[in-house]
């Protein structure tokens, strides 16, 4: 809070509540969207774009300006602790390609060309029922070969209620072989610690698991990254 001071509390005429906010946009808790220019792997940004053209004063391309009109289009929510019958996938447990077209079949839907795809592994409920914990040791989230799946759908975005990546990697000496794999070498933004609680049972009750989404990140030209809030209208 940055008003009302103490002299203004109470005191008679007019005075405004004031604050300020401010977050660390990649972290493991705040959902975001990450930037083309986030993943740097092996000196080089997506496109083979050079990893200099992010200096101290910002990102100078692929930044969150490429999408300063927003993101619009057909969301599909595959829901991985519903396919196998519990609250929640443990932590390390990593989803492949053949989890999600089984997702797919059980649902009764199909991710196409252009899809905004939500993959549930449940984290927001178990933390909600558990309690925090160390999500850099241990997290569940997509196997790399997965990425293949999305390749051959041409999937556009990709979210997840935890970060996609799942903990510890499958890929020796790289930490977040997804983000590699979807930043860096597909083009595709991804959305994390996304919060589907709400969103799952009106899915059930309408016998649908697709739904246009509109994601709305700020305008800042030079940012790798944005806080989101991503909206299902059904």
């Amino acid at each position: 809070m940055t008003a009302p001071t103490h002299r203004e509390t109470g005191a008679p005429g007019l005075a405004f509540a004031r604050d300020r906010f401010a977050m660390n946009v990649h972290s493991d808790v705040d959902s975001h969207l990450d930037a083309l220019c986030h993943v740097i792997f092996d000196g080089e940004l997506y496109g083979g774009v050079p990893s200099s053209t992010v200096t101290p004063d910002g990102a100078g391309m692929l930044t969150l300006d490429l999408v300063r009109d927003g993101i619009v289009g057909r969301g599909v929510l595959l829901d991985l602790p519903r396919l196998r019958g519990v609250p929640w996938l443990d932590p390390g447990d990593q989803v492949t390609a053949e989890d999600l077209v089984a997702a797919e079949t059980a649902q009764e839907t199909k991710v196409g060309p252009g899809d905004l795809l939500f993959v549930r592994v449940g984290h927001r409920v178990r933390r909600r029922t558990l309690g925090p914990w160390d999500v850099t040791r241990a997290r569940a989230g997509l196997h790399p070969t997965a990425m293949d799946f999305l390749a051959e759908r041409g999937v556009s975005v990709l979210g997840s209620d935890g970060n996609s990546d799942a903990a510890p990697s499958a890929v020796a000496e790289v930490g977040f072989p997804v983000h590699v794999l979807a930043v860096n070498a597909m083009g595709l933004h991804l959305l994390d610690w996304l919060d589907f609680e709400e969103l799952v049972p009106v899915c059930e009750q309408q016998g649908r698991w697709h739904f246009l989404c509109v994601v709305a990140p700020l305008r800042l030209p030079a940012a790798t990254g944005s806080p989101v809030n991503p909206i299902a209208v059904l």
